[in-house]
């Protein structure tokens, strides 16, 4: 009865987070494409492990932050279905569900990054063409910002919204170093001197664009070159057994049946 019980809650869960992860329809998707400005998002669209885990902070006392509420909500789930089953295993489940939204956070962050140093490039030769068409450097900051596609224009964007509210650009660029990596320094650093001190920037521009084009050529050679290691655990965990069955089981089938004759 208890394995019933935990396969319905198992399946409750994937058809939910199924039901979450759904494609939006073609009209949505078309409207996403444009870029607006970022929703803020209510408690109810807050996942329901998150909001188990800032409950369960709430009754202890303590703040309810996101990323730990996700940790709190992820073991107690993780260890209640583990429970009825394998009781002796709670203690690795919790771990497991204590440390999966690190993880995950982790990952997201670090593919965040590297769409922001994919979309470098294209970035720097739209500044290179505005530049070099005489606008300065806000007007230039705008018009990537209204024409690019990807995050680093988002980010980009970001930057014209706090200035359109007052701030100076050079301060709202410097904090984009923290928001979009290092990859993104030297572009920051040409826009801020020219913005600050009127440094000539289309030359060092253009020797920017050639830099950041290299580096990405260089990224997906590496990444060319691990894909070989990251095949050799499909290749050895599923077509190496199939080969053994095709081919070994039978001789070795075959050898045990003559030995008995």
């Amino acid at each position: 009865m208890s394995e019933l019980a935990v396969a319905a809650a198992w399946a409750v869960v994937v058809a939910g987070a199924g039901w979450r992860r759904r494609p939006a329809p073609a009209r949505v998707r078309a409207l996403g494409r444009e870029r607006t400005a970022p929703k803020l998002v209510g408690p109810s669209r807050r996942p329901p492990v998150e909001l188990l885990g800032c409950w369960l902070l709430g009754r202890m006392g303590r703040p309810p932050d996101p990323l730990t509420g996700r940790r709190v909500g992820g073991a107690v789930l993780a260890a209640a279905a583990v429970v009825p089953v394998l009781p002796f295993a709670v203690p690795a489940a919790a771990l497991l569900g204590w440390s999966l939204p690190v993880v995950r956070a982790r990952r997201a962050e670090r593919r965040r990054l590297a769409a922001l140093a994919s979309d470098l490039p294209e970035v720097v030769d739209l500044f290179v063409l505005g530049v070099g068409a005489g606008l300065t450097v806000p007007l230039a900051v705008a018009a990537v910002a209204a024409r690019a596609q990807g995050p680093l224009a988002a980010e980009l964007g970001r930057a014209c919204d706090e200035v359109g509210l007052g701030r100076r650009l050079s301060d709202a660029l410097d904090e984009l170093v923290t928001s979009a990596g290092e990859p993104v320094r030297p572009l920051v650093a040409a826009l801020v001197a020219s913005e600050r001190y009127g440094a000539p920037l289309s030359a060092g521009l253009e020797r920017l664009a050639d830099e950041v084009r290299r580096q990405r050529r260089h990224r997906a050679e590496e990444a060319a070159r691990r894909v070989p290691v990251k095949l050799l655990f499909p290749l050895v965990c599923c077509t190496l057994p199939a080969l053994a069955l095709l081919t070994v089981a039978p001789l070795v089938a075959s050898a045990v049946r003559s030995l008995r004759l």
